[in-house]
């Protein structure tokens, strides 16, 4: 007989995850001086990646602890660490903390906690249901924002100016226009430091009209956290944000990752904080959170979220940790120092200035498509098409290298 045919036969071939795929394509190079600037990791300058001396330390307290065991956590996550997690964020002496009012759910990591926060909102937020309800983006934005929110089931999801290409900086006329021209109660998803792709950052002047707005505008802030303390090596200060936005009364979420600050890349340690007007309204948000979650991992891995947590309860390893994570940002700012230092010395056409200006692992390089085009075939040096490149690839022995190609590509593609 006929053989039948296949329930997946009419399921169209999905393009590649453009990061993934970059780095697929940097490994099947054999090119003996190649570069990687696409991934979104740290290496270190011998272009390796780095376990924490912090973590490391922890994994061993850890296997040496008879206590631990393996059985399920709470749904909504390890205790410890949602409340360590939500502290850091929001700081010691945090009043919405001392009033009860801060509560978290563990996550898979950054990605995770977008997505429980999501889709909580499509749910729940002002009323049932809102797939109508906008939501925001920066333009450009990470990728991943306009999947989480389209999967998590909203339809109408817009962007608002970010990036000045001209200027190679921060379109905040654009910015606040769009703020004052979105529908009450929009969703704004917003990059708490390190902006993911450009590496600019609104002033702390500019975060404060930016909250005027959205008090008197009645939108909604959901803070994506997933560089706090690798963006300028002060937990503190990269926190500023989110802290104001909570001491101007709003509630609000913050998705946080711990990948890049404690480089638990695979762990998948997220944790999403909610600041809610009061405890009852924490409890009654937290309630409906555990029911998502128990329908999409139904409670989350242990090793992860132990060695924060253990970190973070602990004064000597917190310590020990904020050093780690110096040692990251100092070497990021470093790498931009030099590249900038390079280029003006070649004399490549443009500014650069930019590069010294913007913050965190990613630099908005101002290179076109056809630029990027040019450094991948002629020089082997792998970018995402935008012109993002991660300050983390570059090292003292490609520098040179580097430098030479963008100048190669700016003087020859126009």
């Amino acid at each position: 007989g006929e053989p039948a045919m296949s329930v997946f036969g009419e399921v169209p071939q999905a393009p590649p995850v453009a990061v993934f795929k970059l780095t697929a394509d940097f490994r099947e190079d054999s090119h003996p001086v190649k570069v990687n600037l696409g991934v979104g990791a740290y290496r270190t300058d011998d272009c390796q990646p780095w376990v924490l001396p912090v973590v490391k330390k922890v994994e061993h307290l850890i296997v040496q602890d008879d206590g631990l065991n393996h059985e399920y956590l709470p749904i909504l996550g390890l205790p410890e660490f949602r409340s360590a997690a939500s502290k850091v964020a929001l700081g010691d002496d945090s009043t919405a903390i001392k009033e009860n009012r801060v509560g978290a759910v563990q996550a898979l990591g950054g990605t995770g906690a977008l997505r429980i926060g999501a889709d909580f909102l499509r749910r729940w937020y002002n009323g049932v249901n809102n797939t109508a309800t906008p939501v925001y983006v920066s333009a450009p934005t990470w990728e991943n924002h306009n999947g989480v929110f389209t999967d998590a089931g909203f339809k109408d999801i817009r962007s608002y100016h970010y990036w000045d290409a001209a200027n190679r900086g921060l379109d905040y006329a654009g910015l606040l226009h769009d703020l004052e021209n979105a529908p009450e109660h929009s969703i704004f998803v917003l990059h708490a430091c390190a902006h993911n792709p450009t590496g600019t950052d609104p002033t702390q002047e500019e975060w404060k009209a930016i909250a005027e707005v959205m008090k008197r505008r009645k939108l909604f802030p959901f803070f994506d956290s997933a560089y706090q303390g690798f963006a300028s090596g002060d937990l503190d200060r990269d926190a500023w944000a989110i802290r104001y936005f909570v001491s101007e009364g709003f509630e609000l979420f913050v998705a946080q990752s711990f990948s890049k600050n404690f480089g638990l890349y695979n762990e998948r340690v997220g944790n999403l904080t909610v600041i809610a007007r009061d405890g009852d309204n924490l409890s009654r948000t937290l309630s409906q959170m555990e029911k998502i979650v128990r329908t999409t991992w139904s409670n989350p891995p242990s090793q992860g979220a132990r060695i924060v947590s253990k970190t973070l309860n602990s004064p000597e390893l917190f310590a020990e940790w904020k050093e780690n994570v110096k040692t990251m940002a100092d070497r990021v700012l470093l790498m931009r120092d030099q590249l900038k230092t390079k280029l003006v010395g070649l004399g490549t056409p443009g500014t650069w200035d930019h590069i010294t200006q913007q913050i965190g692992m990613f630099s908005f390089t101002g290179l076109n498509s056809k630029q990027v085009e040019y450094l991948i075939k002629e020089k082997h040096v792998y970018l995402m098409a935008s012109g993002r490149i991660n300050m983390c690839g570059l090292t003292s022995k490609n520098m040179d290298y580097v430098a030479q190609s963008i100048h190669e590509a700016v003087t020859n593609v126009q």
